[in-house]
């Protein structure tokens, strides 16, 4: 398995390990609870070194971004991101991802772990057109992510770059307890606040620590995918694999917001169809109505038993202390209020749809 940079230091901090993506990750360190309200309350960090990072540059990077992505890459300016996804040619997702904007033939782009390949593979058929230079650093670089409310106080001892000027969704490069070039983005997947940091391998370590002791009088807590698991799903956020794959369209999981029909792209001719006439199937949100909790491929009922969908996410809720979780649902039951059935040991479970997020 392949290990980050970062990989001692959880040994050291006590974390249990786990084969996340074909890399050895932290998934908890002192409980996935504690951890889930240091981010919510105060400030957590991670070590989300395992995703993939891309460079693509030339005169036409931003054509063969266009081309392979859903959103509107036009609209990105230097020192701003945008959410996409590439669609697979089939109606599906490749996989979600992060663009920044560096320079105007500048731009970096960040892919989930278990993708990395696969994405590079993709953009490598397309750029066959159009000759842009790709590079995958991904071995190369580490990220951090600092979330919680206390994100932006812990983070801003160890900057000069303002970060309050830094808007949700924009990056600035600066640097960060003197290590120069650091990719500071105002992003994450907690919906609690916070950046994530992308630098080179050999400064994990000083700036993993020098976070640590920034945070200590938040009461800062290192924070494992578990946490990230459950922060992730009380806001509604896709995971690659459960919520959304090769045999999900954008539109079918609720991502017509990042899908714009105002140019070129890969499937463009399908989507649009596919919006003009209506989606079979929808991705929903759903709260358990007694004490239970979904879990993924989980089969979903109507009131007389027939199949109507699969649970692709779920979990306890802190937060909320109830059953929680996305599915899979034929239209019928996509609206908010609907009553659905979640199938747990033979058992049909009441479940009601839900608008997101949850917390």
């Amino acid at each position: 398995m392949s290990k980050t940079a970062l990989y001692h230091k959880h040994l050291e901090l006590g974390a249990k390990m786990v084969d996340f993506a074909g890399f050895e990750m932290p998934v908890q360190y002192s409980g996935i609870n504690e951890e889930h309200f240091a981010v919510r309350e105060k400030v957590g960090i991670f070590d989300v070194s395992h995703m993939g990072q891309f460079y693509i540059e030339g005169e036409n990077a931003k054509d063969l971004l266009q081309f392979t992505c859903t959103n509107n890459v036009e609209n990105l300016e230097n020192g701003k991101a945008q959410y996409t996804c590439l669609p697979n040619g089939n109606g599906g997702i490749v996989d979600d991802l992060i663009v920044y904007k560096i320079a105007d033939e500048k731009y970096f782009v960040v892919v989930n772990a278990s993708n990395i390949d696969k994405d590079f593979s993709h953009f490598t058929k397309y750029n066959e057109k159009f000759g842009a230079d790709l590079k995958n650093v991904s071995d190369e670089m580490s990220l951090i992510a600092i979330q919680g409310p206390k994100a932006t106080e812990t983070l801003q001892k160890l900057t000069e770059t303002n970060l309050s000027e830094i808007p949700y969704y924009h990056f600035a490069i600066g640097d960060v307890f003197g290590i120069q070039d650091v990719i500071i983005s105002n992003t994450g997947y907690t919906g609690s606040g916070g950046f994530e940091i992308y630098f080179k391998n050999e400064n994990a370590v000083e700036i993993w620590e020098a976070l640590t002791r920034a945070g200590e009088e938040f009461g800062i807590l290192p924070c494992g995918l578990a946490a990230r698991d459950t922060l992730r799903l009380e806001k509604g956020f896709c995971l690659y694999g459960n919520d959304i794959d090769d045999s999900t369209s954008p539109l079918e999981a609720g991502l017509g917001w990042i899908t714009k029909f105002d140019k070129d792209f890969v499937d463009k001719e399908f989507l649009a169809k596919q919006k003009e006439e209506g989606v079979s199937k929808k991705l929903v949100a759903f709260e358990m109505q007694e004490k239970a909790i979904p879990r993924h491929d989980y089969e979903v009922a109507d009131s007389e038993g027939n199949i109507i969908g699969k649970v692709t996410s779920g979990t306890m809720s802190p937060m909320k202390k109830i059953g929680i979780g996305l599915a899979y649902v034929t239209k019928d039951f996509s609206k908010v209020g609907s009553e659905i059935f979640i199938k747990i040991r033979n058992k049909d479970i009441p479940a009601k749809v839900v608008k997101l997020p949850f917390v």
